[in-house]
């Protein structure tokens, strides 16, 4: 899909800090605004429940641990990475 124009309602202290950064970054606000959008999906992504998603296989340890373990742990670690923490 191709870019699309769109107004939206923010409060006026926030757009100009917003844009004040995108100027100190050397980036586009329209570039920053994206990322921030993208960042918030990818984290919403991450933190689904799965508790109620049946498991159809025998959980696998590697290392001593359940493979579900390794895998959450390298979310979190993904999720902290894209949240800059």
């Amino acid at each position: 899909m191709g870019k699309v124009k769109t107004s939206v309602y923010l409060d006026g202290e926030l757009w100009k800090e917003f844009k004040e950064l995108a100027v100190r970054e050397g980036s586009e606000v329209s570039k920053l605004l994206e990322e921030a959008i993208r960042n918030y999906i990818v984290r919403e992504l991450i933190n689904v429940d799965d508790s109620d998603i049946p498991i159809w296989f025998e959980p696998v340890k590697a290392g001593g641990k359940p493979a579900s373990e390794i895998v959450r742990e390298m979310r979190d670690e993904r999720e902290k990475g894209l949240l800059g923490q």
